[in-house]
């Protein structure tokens, strides 16, 4: 069962998958990827790709989240938000919020946008230190908490977590990213073909989670970046704040 699901989880990331795609993730043997591919087939839940090449889920594969209503509040309030900046701009939006010292997507449109970069991202984790939602999250967090992040990120492994110099590559993205008001992703991390711009959604003097748009950069200009999308997902994040004091009521003075 857990390596059906592996299988499942993988499809899932993009539009098409090959036998030697899910092998080189997953590690399983190809006999047993081929086995559990027609497992799944049998099911419903993955049907051939295009002219026969590689696999992909279908819309049944909908049916294993129907009764699924939990998820982090934030997201929950932030959907409607989210969905509507895809209606009117097209590209895809993601709510993400932390765990542990990394950045998680709990809400994604990418499944609804015509010119999304990415095929699926709902559970990705992601680096507080060079994806621009996590930077967001960073730069406008509590002091206290950002001490606490910086001695987690010390110990990771991972170079985009951990990066040469932790100290001052965060103090240069707190200034920069509190300067401008939103944040963007390193422009070293792939695919370099696109972007993303994030903005922390605040919850009295915490950050709740936070929102973002990713899109391609030939697409954008940088006036279409700072006069559209900015102040619209500024908007958004302001409405589910709103949206999450009507849940909580207002914040602790």
């Amino acid at each position: 069962m857990l390596r059906a699901l592996s299988i499942l989880r993988e499809l899932n990331r993009q539009q098409t998958t090959t036998v030697d795609q899910l092998h080189r993730a997953t590690d399983l043997p190809k006999p047993t990827v081929m086995r559990l591919l027609g497992t799944l087939s049998a099911a419903g839940l993955v049907a051939k790709g295009e002219r026969g090449i590689g696999y992909r889920v279908t819309s049944d594969v909908q049916l294993l989240s129907a009764g699924f209503h939990g998820g982090p509040l934030v997201a929950e309030a932030g959907r409607p938000w989210a969905a509507d900046l895809t209606r009117r701009l097209r590209w895809p939006a993601a709510i993400a919020v932390r765990d542990g010292a990394r950045i998680l997507i709990a809400a994604s449109t990418a499944a609804s946008s015509t010119v999304s970069p990415f095929h699926a991202t709902i559970g990705m984790r992601h680096s507080l230190v060079t994806r621009a939602l996590g930077r967001a999250y960073l730069a406008f967090c509590p002091e206290a908490e950002r001490r606490s992040l910086l001695r987690l990120l010390a110990t990771a492994r991972d170079p985009e977590d951990n990066p040469p110099n932790l100290q001052h590559v965060v103090r240069g993205i707190v200034a920069t990213v509190r300067r401008q008001g939103y944040a963007l992703r390193d422009p070293k991390v792939e695919p370099r073909s696109s972007n993303t711009v994030a903005v922390p959604i605040l919850q009295g003097h915490a950050v709740a989670g936070t929102i973002g748009l990713s899109f391609f950069r030939s697409a954008v200009s940088p006036a279409t970046l700072t006069g559209e999308l900015v102040p619209a997902l500024q908007q958004a994040s302001r409405e589910i704040t709103a949206a999450l004091q009507r849940l909580h009521g207002p914040p602790p003075a």
